[in-house]
């Protein structure tokens, strides 16, 4: 897409690289990237949770073991001590292995790098085990599909994910649109897809072309009305203004930590 001169963007893609980097000058976001996450995670974990010593588990994926490596450096920097750093395979039918060491290391708390089939499988099995175990994943694990599956198992989990915008009068009126035409809720990742949407419509009006560099321009400098609240892309791509929240599993829902 950069050697076409085509503005790629992405709801969903937090590799910090991506934006970071310099490399992708036709790469823009409306979701923050994993460093703001993994910080979060830290500054949760020590500030609320208290922990001492952590272990961090992923599942060998781009977007699992960078989550994973991420939370390791800033877990370490913030003097937390990482007893063990580890993969598993995805779609594994029993993680016992890994549980059981775990168990083995007595970390205060275990952070997750990967998505929800897996999470929901090793926490069922942590519980089932009685362990107690503090639980962390990222967005990949906030997904209402994880509670389904984990069922009781997930009370108590901590994920991070986008911050709430539920009573964004946008955000409430695209999810009313998408039910009434669907007949079921959006995804995850809905908001900030439709933010993205919006984003690159408002900038081909205000450029009153598709031409790359025009439509740049409008990204980095105009501010536009989403579902995620009036965004701009700063100078890496990264939108303004978003950010992500700690959850915790409570009755059944992600419940926003204050």
């Amino acid at each position: 897409y950069k050697d076409a001169k085509i503005v790629a963007m992405s709801p969903s893609a937090t590799t910090p690289d991506l934006t970071l980097s310099g490399e992708y000058p036709n790469f823009f976001r409306t979701i923050a990237h994993d460093a703001v996450q993994a910080k979060l995670q830290v500054k949760f974990a020590t500030e609320v949770l208290h922990v001492k010593k952590i272990a961090v588990l992923h599942d060998k994926g781009d977007y699992g073991k960078g989550q994973a490596e991420l939370a390791r450096k800033y877990f370490t920097e913030a003097g937390i001590e990482v007893v063990l750093f580890e993969g598993v395979t995805p779609g594994a039918v029993d993680y016992s292995a890994i549980v059981t060491k775990v168990r083995r290391f007595k970390p205060d708390l275990v952070v997750w790098g990967g998505y929800h089939p897996e999470a929901s499988k090793i926490v069922s099995l942590m519980r089932k085990k009685r362990m107690k175990t503090a639980f962390i994943g990222g967005d990949g694990v906030k997904d209402d599909t994880f509670i389904k599956v984990a069922g009781k198992y997930a009370e108590g989990v901590y994920a991070t994910g986008p911050m709430d915008i539920s009573k964004n009068p946008l955000a409430i009126q695209a999810k009313k649109e998408h039910q009434d035409a669907y007949g079921s809720d959006p995804g995850a990742f809905f908001e900030a897809a439709y933010s993205a949407a919006l984003a690159l419509l408002n900038a081909v009006d205000k450029a009153g072309s598709t031409d790359y560099d025009a439509i740049v321009k409008v990204l980095h400098t105009e501010y536009v009305d989403t579902p995620l609240g009036k965004i701009r892309f700063d100078e890496n791509g990264d939108a303004t203004g978003i950010g992500f929240s700690v959850y915790r599993v409570e009755n059944g829902a992600f419940v926003e930590q204050k």
